[in-house]
């Protein structure tokens, strides 16, 4: 069924090609969108998307790490409406026992800056374009941290923090700056973790839902519904029950 926020718009879904980045880009065609624009590193990988035939999709080469990039998907599609930072990646380092930091930086450069340079080179389109919406993919994990991920989790605050600030400078010009908060999800990133995991899909529906009402902090399963629930009677708890293993 259409989406009354996301019918007739241009969409923008940065990592379309896989987990949550692929059911945002299907669920908005679905749900009514005027174009999708499926961006990943590779569009070769793109190949569940291109098998839809659908002449809505177009498909973009994007490594938001890759100021040039950037730049150049802007300069490609200077008509979104609705831009979807779902790029990201986590490298399992543990935080004691090595000196290795190359990864825990490669989750900054593509979970916070990577979502910085998209929301710079964005920001005027969307405001060009009446002002429409900018959704980043963050993380429960950004709200309270898991010892397990500890550079994902704190690249993830990192984007939590530049989503408020997001939010306030493009206030002015009618857009609204969304962070995305789930859970556990059944993507590639999450498979080894030991927890009941919703859909991609899912996710991706329940987004557009919370987006037409202009909800600007979204929950997007039990889980993560939970875990809000949590953090605000007792964030001291729940830090430590992360630190048990939850």
């Amino acid at each position: 069924m259409p989406n009354v926020f996301v019918k007739n718009k241009v969409v923008l879904v940065s990592g379309s090609n896989r987990g949550i980045g692929k059911s945002f880009a299907i669920q908005a065609l679905a749900q009514g969108a005027k174009k999708v624009y499926a961006t990943a590193r590779d569009v070769s990988t793109l190949a569940k998307i291109a098998e839809l035939q659908d002449d809505r999709v177009v498909a973009l080469t994007l490594d938001v790490s890759d100021q040039e990039q950037v730049n150049a998907v802007a300069a490609a599609a200077p008509d979104v409406e609705i831009l979807i930072n779902n790029s990201g990646m986590g490298a399992g380092i543990a935080i004691l026992g090595t000196t290795e930091e190359g990864g825990m930086r490669q989750e900054l450069e593509v979970n916070y800056f990577g979502t910085m340079k998209m929301g710079r080179a964005f920001a005027p389109i969307l405001e060009s374009n009446g002002g429409g919406a900018m959704i980043n993919i963050l993380s429960i994990s950004g709200l309270c941290s898991f010892p397990f991920a500890p550079g994902y989790s704190a690249s993830k605050a990192a984007g939590h923090s530049l989503t408020q600030a997001f939010r306030a400078a493009m206030a002015k010009q009618n857009t609204l700056v969304a962070g995305v908060y789930p859970g556990p999800i059944d993507t590639d990133m999450a498979k080894n973790l030991p927890f009941d995991k919703a859909s991609p899909d899912s996710v991706a529906i329940n987004v557009f839902k919370a987006i037409a009402n202009g909800e600007e902090d979204i929950f997007t399963d039990p889980f993560a519904v939970e875990f809000a629930k949590q953090l605000k009677e007792d964030p001291k708890a729940l830090e430590k029950a992360n630190a048990a293993g939850i």
